[in-house]
């Protein structure tokens, strides 16, 4: 079993994305992306990525293609099949089984579109039980300063959502109401990357930097 986040070292990409950038949609050098990727590959076998839309369709992977799932999760019950799923502060959730795995991508809009238990009703459907969660660095609720109608929009179905920044203006804090939701759909939360992508340098952040690469959680059954 395979649970594994990546920071913004070792890869080769440059400037605004050094150097371990796996994103391929963010206007880093191709040829760079592509290196970066096969380096993932060489260490943890083949790899399947997903075209992330902020949406919640979940796709089931019975074999690596070169072809992008436009998807925000991934699921599959084959050993040796390695999920990514990419992110510069949206939450990269892991989620595994003896009997499947999942890459769920976890943004405001996925939290609300509840990707997540989409995600965890599927793997049931494929013979799942005691699924456990990892939650990796993501924006932390100090950090992610948002408008009172989204705040309200957040919070009104997910208070624990509910933060404030150091300065006292409204936040949400992600991380928190998709672990009170996690548990709610009686999964349990194995480990929980404190990490913030915006306070830590290591990772890469579109919150704090607008131009930026791309970090990964992977997950292999």
């Amino acid at each position: 079993m395979l649970v594994k986040f990546t920071n913004r070292h070792g890869g080769i990409s440059q400037g605004a994305y050094t150097s371990f950038n796996l994103g391929d949609h963010v206007g880093d050098a191709a040829a760079d992306v592509l290196r970066n990727r096969e380096v993932i590959g060489q260490i943890y076998g083949p790899v399947q990525f997903m075209r992330q839309v902020h949406g919640n369709r979940v796709a089931i992977i019975e074999s690596i293609t070169d072809v992008q799932p436009t998807a925000d999760a991934l699921v599959t019950g084959i050993p040796g099949i390695t999920l990514a799923v990419m992110v510069a502060d949206c939450i990269p959730l892991l989620l595994t089984s003896q009997e499947a795995v999942a890459a769920v991508h976890v943004g405001r809009r996925g939290l609300v579109n509840q990707v997540a238990i989409k995600t965890i009703e599927i793997m049931r459907e494929m013979g799942a039980r005691n699924i456990l969660a990892t939650i990796g660095p993501a924006i932390c609720g100090r950090c992610y300063e948002v408008s009172a109608d989204i705040h309200q929009e957040v919070t009104s179905q997910f208070p624990l959502a509910d933060s404030r920044t150091s300065s006292g203006s409204l936040a949400l804090d992600l991380p928190k109401a998709l672990n009170g939701e996690l548990q709610k759909a009686e999964v349990s939360v194995k480990s929980s990357e404190k990490k913030c992508t915006v306070e830590d340098s290591d990772l890469f952040s579109y919150r704090r930097d607008g131009v930026t690469g791309r970090q990964a959680g992977l997950v292999r059954l």
